[in-house]
């Protein structure tokens, strides 16, 4: 298994979990929403990955993009770290893993 697979189905759980977290925490329909479609995103694209599939390596980058480019404005709106560093940093990770592979 390489290593994309393996980030984007580390950042795919992380997503859905976060949702889920956000919703648990602050009753926060949109993060569960967000994140669960998000995360689910990126689980399809990791098997779209395993199976051979160029196009699920594309999916995994667009959608690890969109989710950095939202943490960084909720980062930059809320000045709260939970739980925009902690996805931005991994977002970040992940998308260097995406693109050197």
């Amino acid at each position: 298994m390489s290593q994309s697979i393996i980030a984007t189905i580390a950042y795919g759980l992380l997503a859905c979990f976060g949702g889920i977290w956000g919703y648990i925490k602050a009753n926060s329909k949109p993060s569960l929403i967000s994140g669960c479609i998000s995360g689910a995103l990126l689980l399809i694209s990791a098997l779209m990955q395993f199976q051979g599939m160029i196009v699920g390596l594309i999916i995994a980058r667009v959608v690890t993009i969109l989710l950095v480019c939202v943490f960084t404005v909720r980062l930059i709106k809320t000045k709260k770290a939970m739980p925009g560093v902690l996805m931005l940093t991994t977002g970040v990770l992940t998308l260097i893993v995406l693109f050197v592979e």
